[in-house]
């Protein structure tokens, strides 16, 4: 029964998140072909505000809503109350320091823009138990007909917005309106409402777990979105569009993947919380699965990062390629860190994923301390270091918790890792083969997907035969 409400979680996660992600997508590269990188470099200075003051409307609470065995109606309605009073707080701190936000980047134009966007503060805040209650359910049906439906309707009305001239407000309208959208039809399938007052008890023992994860996920939103405001500060609009539109494309693959595995994972395998022998081996598993699927994705959008630009946003976004190439290196660990921290949150010990945290960041400040001088490709470098250092010190802890580290790891995910590397290399000389860029991605991709699944499936590579045994029979 668990095995099948995995599958069943990991096929709608993935339906959710494909079908909104790329939609949502696809929408933004017809939005990009319309506006300047200026207009996104406007939102991206804005980006770090909002993401930590939904850290602070989260508080860890989501998490500990589905890692709590015995949650019950008192436990929601506390939620609710608590996350509400917070998103209308910070909201109300958004509209006070606006003009200095404005001013510290001197762009006069962020204050009314800083005003507007900030108004997703309160329509999140309104949604976190809903999401909740899903994902306890191992519910991601629901959530994907909520998103698709909201993306759509507010992509449509940001692509005619971007079209008659209203440039960066394009924007604006389009995520407040997705937003919205989202809560409304969440509130109306999930026909939850709290019906019960706040209780302090229950606000005490959420948050003694969720406080932890709330620190950590300050200090992790900060560290996500630090690049933003450097670039912002130190460089231009203009630099920061760039930016913000290749870590787009370098996250849309391993960030979607990571959390279709992460989201059903976690509660299912909170339910074996306390064997460690099969929660080490069904993260070795997730790992290799990961590993399997990521990292050739990762190296096959570094080689056709070019044409893949070029073709789809045009010359004006050419800037974005090597910053793509070079962010693909370090974004494809990044599921392996999430598993890895996932399996510190199933145990319960939210305190090591604090102090994992803080550590992590000590040796982000460092690194940028030491490439901001050189310039925006140093730092983009410098991501790859540090990812592969906070790997190290991410697998220590998971050896000390099931008995699993990093050499462990790699043996389990180095022969995938070589393959996607060789079949990176080889993508990339096919590019060669032709000036046309549509050839050069589907000569490419074909090229690619050929060498790498023929390979993987003959050598049987990372155990990717194993995937006939999961899928469903009927």
């Amino acid at each position: 029964m668990l095995k099948q409400r995995a599958v069943k979680g990991v096929m709608w996660s993935a339906i959710q998140r494909f079908s909104s992600q790329g939609v949502q997508f696809v929408l933004g590269l017809i939005l990009a072909r319309l506006l300047s990188p200026s207009d996104y470099g406007l939102i991206g200075m804005l980006a770090i505000f909002l993401a930590i003051s939904d850290t602070f409307i989260d508080s860890g609470f989501s998490t500990a809503l589905v890692q709590k065995k015995d949650c019950d109606e008192l436990d929601y309605s506390t939620s609710f109350y608590f996350s509400g009073a917070v998103g209308f707080l910070f909201y109300a701190l958004l509209f006070l320091f606006a003009p200095l936000i404005a001013g510290f980047y001197d762009e006069p134009q962020l204050v009314q823009l800083t005003r507007v966007l900030g108004l997703t503060l309160i329509v999140n805040s309104l949604a976190i138990v809903q999401r909740a209650k899903f994902t306890i359910n191992i519910d991601f049906k629901s959530q994907t007909k909520a998103a698709v439906s909201a993306i759509v309707i507010s992509g449509g009305v940001g692509i005619y917005l971007a079209y008659a001239g209203f440039g960066v407000w394009a924007l604006v309208v389009q995520n407040l309106l997705r937003r919205s959208l989202d809560l409304i039809i969440l509130w109306c399938i999930s026909k939850w409402m709290p019906r019960h007052g706040f209780s302090f008890q229950r606000f005490k023992d959420l948050f003694s777990f969720g406080s932890k994860l709330l620190l950590s996920g300050l200090l992790d939103t900060f560290f996500k979105n630090i690049f933003t405001i450097v670039i912002g500060k130190v460089f231009s609009a203009q630099s920061l569009g760039f930016f913000t539109r290749a870590k787009q494309f370098s996250e849309f693959p391993s960030s979607n993947i990571t959390t279709i595995i992460q989201r059903v994972t976690f509660p299912v395998l909170s339910v074996v919380q306390n064997d460690d022998f099969r929660l080490r081996e069904g993260y070795r598993k997730i790992i290799r699965m990961a590993a399997l699927v990521v990292f050739p994705l990762m190296m096959g959008l570094a080689a056709l990062a070019k044409p893949l630009v070029i073709t789809i946003l045009t010359a004006k976004w050419s800037e974005t390629v090597w910053m793509l190439q070079i962010m693909c290196f370090a974004m494809m660990w990044y599921p392996i860190h999430a598993i890895n921290l996932n399996v510190i949150n199933v145990k319960g010990r939210s305190d090591l994923f604090l102090r994992l945290e803080v550590i992590k960041k000590v040796i982000t400040i460092i690194m940028l301390v030491i490439t901001i001088p050189i310039g925006i490709k140093a730092m983009l470098i410098g991501q790859i270091a540090t990812s592969l250092l906070a790997l190290i010190i991410n697998t220590y802890y998971t050896k000390r918790i099931i008995n699993y580290g990093f050499w462990q790891q790699m043996k389990d995910i180095g022969p995938v890792l070589l393959l996607s590397l060789v079949m990176g290399a080889f993508v990339y000389l096919t590019t060669g083969i032709t000036s046309s860029k549509l050839w050069q991605l589907s000569i490419g991709s074909f090229s690619g997907l050929l060498l790498y699944g023929g390979i993987a499936w003959g050598f049987n590579i990372g155990n990717v035969r194993l995937i006939k045994d999961i899928i469903p029979k009927n």
